[in-house]
């Protein structure tokens, strides 16, 4: 049996997808970016990873199950030249417009390609309170079971500390930058903790290095995130546009979520409203919480 993934982006999600790899049978093959190609490279449970730039390699091969997860008009003529028995996912439609199959509605209907238009899509994914994991895993046929992340081996960073902290954020969500992390900083080292903001790195191997080399990792919802919940690390996580009920917390995880949440859910633009809500003191008291146990 041969199976096919299609997970470009961003490096977080590909990252989750990865919980996958526990349920799917035979040979699995995955296209993602050049940059996401090391993530998964050496994994036992994948048979061949390929650029997206390279995804005519892969024409020729008949696949049973395609799993394109991506929603652009790019990738979706890459899938019409693939072979297959079976689609889940995102396709190109006689008109040209993306559509998806149906037993991949509970994802895509939340998406920006729903068949309900974005702004109902965006009050689907509010109300929801299945995470990533469950959607997907039942779109599929299978049951989440607390299903871990795959992650490439990392040599070990000099960059080591008690807390690491993810300050910056894509230009994507600015939003996610919370105000308040040079003082928690401070805060936390006047308590006598080594804390370290996460530097910008060459390689993502060296990137997840450096938040493996820390006790527990204060940031928003982004790829450190999912690095540390991959790697069996504690984390402290802001939510202040995006979805908390979409991430697991495989019991690794506190979540301080915004009480303007609502208002600026899934909103692309800034406002310094959203980065400052929630309060310094919260996120610094629940951090020492997490750095007190790990000390005991």
């Amino acid at each position: 049996m041969k199976i096919l993934i299609i997970k470009l982006g961003a490096s977080g999600d590909v990252v989750r997808t990865t919980a996958l790899l526990h349920k799917l049978p035979g040979d699995i093959y995955w296209i993602t970016s050049d940059e996401n190609l090391v993530l998964l490279a050496d994994n036992k449970r994948i048979n061949r990873a390929v650029s997206w730039k390279h995804s005519s390699d892969l024409i020729g091969i008949e696949f049973n199950l395609v799993i394109n997860l991506e929603d652009s008009i790019e990738i979706a003529k890459i899938v019409g030249q693939l072979q297959y028995k079976e689609l889940f996912g995102a396709y190109l439609s006689h008109s040209n417009n993306i559509e998806y199959t149906e037993n991949a509605r509970s994802w895509f209907d939340l998406s920006l390609v729903s068949r309900f238009g974005r702004i109902k899509a965006d009050e689907l994914k509010l109300q929801n309170r299945k995470s990533y994991q469950e959607l997907l895993f039942s779109c599929l046929g299978y049951q989440f079971h607390n299903d871990g992340y795959f992650l490439p081996h990392a040599a070990a960073s000099d960059l080591v500390g008690d807390v690491a902290i993810a300050s910056t954020a894509g230009n994507v969500w600015p939003m996610k930058r919370w105000a308040f992390y040079d003082q928690l900083k401070n805060k936390l080292e006047d308590d006598g903790h080594v804390v370290n903001f996460l530097p910008s790195r060459r390689t993502l191997l060296e990137h997840i290095a450096d938040v493996q080399s820390h006790k527990c990792l204060v940031s928003g919802d982004t790829l450190p995130m999912h690095i540390a919940l991959g790697s069996g690390m504690k984390c402290v996580t802001l939510f202040q546009c995006t979805s908390p009920w979409e991430i697991h917390d495989y019991g690794l995880q506190t979540k301080i979520i915004s009480p303007l949440l609502e208002k600026y859910f899934y909103k692309r633009g800034f406002d310094v409203e959203a980065t400052t809500c929630i309060p310094l003191d919260v996120v610094y008291e629940m951090t020492t919480q997490i750095c007190s146990k790990s000390k005991s």
